[in-house]
């Protein structure tokens, strides 16, 4: 009886490692490109070059938005993207500002300041962490697949640097206890079970007459992006901050409408009963199988 090959032979790992789609590479090609810019920002704050660590960090963002899309258009999505993506969130949206905002201000409060970039650091985790968790939670209700559950990283992070945003457009820098305080709310929303909007409501299909309006519309922001980069900046983070409120009223009022939808559909309240009306009730009848009532 002819003997099977060992499985763990060199031959049949580079076999196995050959049939590795390339298209499952590609969306982890580009979360390894996210993870070098959010590292590059790390180095480019400590050296004091500050505009191009941010820079690095919105370009660290706009590859994490990319990557995903790009997995699900090439049909390119694995375990171990997902486990990556999560990964280079963490480094680029939770470790990277935190360095940042206390290179740049936060030590002069010494360890207060270093307490409170740790502390959005690991609330960027958690917040991660949770997300996993309750991906795949199948007691949510359908509408819940548009709201995320507390401020995702990416948009953390973005809003987290609003004070030196402020500072390169002209505006006073504000203290370093404000800044701290404003870093632990940032921190705090992230972590919170605040809904927000998850921006999946738009759709994901663009209708053909509406495709070129799209692409006008991509080019002119890319083109104020790099025009005027912190004040497109500070204008979306100051709205997305006031348009959370919003969210959690528009979550409130979905709830209101499923726990009301819910109470119509129960047995009892789909007819008028006897006891509804006061009818006494025939006692033989009474006695019978609530299936023959």
């Amino acid at each position: 009886m002819a003997m099977l090959p060992d499985p763990r032979t060199p031959d049949l790992r580079r076999r196995r490692f050959r049939q590795i789609p390339i298209r499952m590479l590609v969306p982890n090609v580009i979360t390894l490109l996210a993870i070098c810019a959010g590292l590059t920002a790390i180095r480019l704050s400590i050296e004091g070059r500050n505009e191009l660590a941010l820079a690095a960090i919105v370009f660290a963002a706009i590859l994490d938005g990319i990557d995903g899309r790009v997995a699900r258009m090439i049909k390119g999505q694995s375990r171990f993207g997902a486990e990556l993506d999560s990964l280079a969130d963490f480094v680029n949206f939770g470790v990277a500002p935190a360095l940042i905002l206390y290179f740049w201000q936060l030590h002069d409060l010494k360890n207060v300041g270093w307490i409170a970039a740790m502390i959005f650091a690991i609330s960027g985790g958690l917040r991660l962490a949770r997300f996993n968790a309750t991906m795949d939670d199948p007691n949510k209700p359908p509408f819940a697949a548009n709201y995320f559950t507390g401020v995702p990283a990416p948009l953390g992070a973005l809003c987290v640097l609003l004070p030196m945003y402020l500072v390169f457009i002209g505006a006073p820098q504000l203290p370093a206890p404000i800044t701290a305080v404003f870093t632990l709310s940032i921190a705090f929303l992230m972590v919170s079970r605040l809904p927000v909007f998850s921006g999946k409501m738009i759709g994901g299909k663009i209708a053909p007459d509406m495709v070129l309006p799209v692409v006008v519309l991509v080019v002119l922001f890319i083109a104020v992006l790099i025009s005027y980069p912190w004040q497109l900046l500070t204008g979306g983070s100051l709205l997305y901050l006031l348009s959370l409120p919003i969210g959690w009223m528009s979550y409130r009022a979905h709830e209101r409408r499923a726990r009301e939808a819910a109470a119509a559909s129960e047995p009892g309240h789909a007819s008028p009963t006897a006891s509804d009306f006061n009818v006494p009730v025939d006692p033989v009848e009474a006695d019978r199988p609530p299936r023959l009532n």
